[in-house]
């Protein structure tokens, strides 16, 4: 089961598809869609609601198409297919960018949701690979070694890319042109690096010996089934309540840290600068988070990390200078991939094996619409108090809530149930 080759490729995709996460989900597209391709709407709120609505779709489409992937992947043992699908139309959507011009928004939005499509699934069907690779104690280990992978490969990327932007000139070209190129390098990285685990972990079935149609409709009977299923393990159901809890907390700071950083007046260089904080600090801490979870067990790593988060709200609430941004970034990326990946490991363990696929994509479907609530409670509160401050501090509640939660799941008895109730 542990063979090494075929772990360290897994490893290596978290690597390769975690420059689309960096470069362009959270620092260079945003940027580009608002002084680029949204450029001639004249109105930067505009072009805020656009990039936000194009989040919006990605988000649902990739909710509603997750699980029935998953479904269908399970039922043919064609994981690595659908895996490499996922991953050519991540690759193909981030390299496409180069043919967005000024005013070009709708293109750059459905390049995005398609590109977002292919990372979001992928990622669900990387996921589901875990337990057929790794034996359960050392799930903790391999997942968190994983995030710190992805941790690496994003954040060297990054890094190469805000090089050759803001030192365009040392490159001999344009800033709008480092700013292409940036994206084809993540097509690139992400192609080249995904290679390896296309080559050691093969597909356990095919899709030979019955039609596309009949796995369609065997997915979505099983996605329905999903739901029936999960209550027939009660302390998964305990556990999905305070992850849908925590990630939450965890979601919101992720999409509203920067936006909550430029109203109290810290600038762009600056949140660029936090963000590249987070993603190396995260390397080594998330692989000792794995450590922590070897000695100290699952659920204690995860209290350790969501009461740093608690801290984190806490004084996010008080910030006023770069310097305190840097600050909160610093301690994220102390816990930001640890508390993912052990959540990712547990939940590997709760599961029957039979089903990791489709298990994976309704993870994947709870989390991105319960991600919608954290968002909408931060602005809500944040207007109805005068600031967003209050938004902040709000988020306290979706962390204790996780906390609690956690105290009532015992790993155990769900590890147990998952292997009586095979399926």
């Amino acid at each position: 089961m542990n063979d090494r080759k075929k772990i360290r490729a897994w490893l290596l995709y978290d690597w390769a598809n975690s420059a689309f996460a960096t470069t362009m989900m959270a620092a260079v597209l945003p940027i580009f869609y608002s002084d680029v391709a949204a450029s001639t709407l004249n109105n930067p709120q505009l072009a805020t609601s656009y990039w936000g609505f194009t989040q919006t779709i990605a988000m649902l489409l990739v909710a509603l198409f997750a699980p029935i992937l998953g479904a269908i992947a399970d039922e043919s043992g064609s994981k690595m297919v659908f895996l490499r699908i996922s991953t050519y139309i991540g690759v193909l959507a981030s390299a496409a960018f180069v043919l967005v011009g000024n005013g070009d928004y709708i293109l750059a939005s459905v390049l995005f949701i398609f590109g977002s499509i292919g990372f979001s699934g992928g990622n669900a069907f990387y996921d589901s690979l875990l337990p057929d690779l790794v034996e359960p104690k050392r799930r903790d280990h391999i997942s968190s070694k994983g995030y710190m992978y992805g941790y690496i490969g994003g954040g060297v990327l990054l890094v190469l890319n805000l090089l050759m932007i803001e030192n365009h000139k040392m490159f001999g070209i344009e800033k709008l042109t480092g700013t292409y190129l940036s994206f084809v390098s993540v097509a690139i990285w992400w192609f080249v690096f995904s290679i390896p685990i296309f080559r050691n972990i093969k597909q356990q079935g095919s899709l030979k010996g019955h039609s596309i149609g009949y796995y369609t409709a065997v997915g979505f009977r099983r996605v329905t089934n999903t739901f029936k299923k999960i209550l027939i393990y009660p302390e998964l159901v305990k556990f999905l309540i305070a992850f849908w809890l925590f990630n939450d907390g965890i979601s919101t700071i992720i999409t509203m840290a920067t936006v909550y950083g430029k109203e109290i007046g810290i600038d762009t260089t600056a949140l660029i600068t936090a963000l590249v904080i987070t993603q190396f600090v995260g390397i080594p801490c998330t692989f000792l988070f794995g450590k922590i979870a070897d000695r100290l067990g699952s659920k204690a790593s995860l209290y350790i990390s969501l009461s740093i988060y608690v801290v984190i709200v806490g004084l996010g609430y008080f910030m006023t200078t770069a310097a305190h941004f840097y600050a909160l970034a610093f301690m994220v990326g102390l816990v930001q991939g640890g508390s993912q990946s052990i959540a990712r490991s547990i939940f590997s363990r709760l599961i029957p094996a039979g089903r990791s696929a489709e298990f994976f994509g309704f993870l994947t479907v709870s989390s991105k619409f319960s991600s919608i609530l954290g968002p909408f409670v931060f602005s809500v509160v944040g207007l109805a108090l005068g600031s967003s401050r209050f938004g902040i501090l709000s988020l306290v509640v979706f962390f204790l809530g996780g906390i609690y939660m956690l105290t009532k799941v015992n790993l155990a008895k769900g590890e147990t149930e998952a292997k009586q109730e095979q399926v």
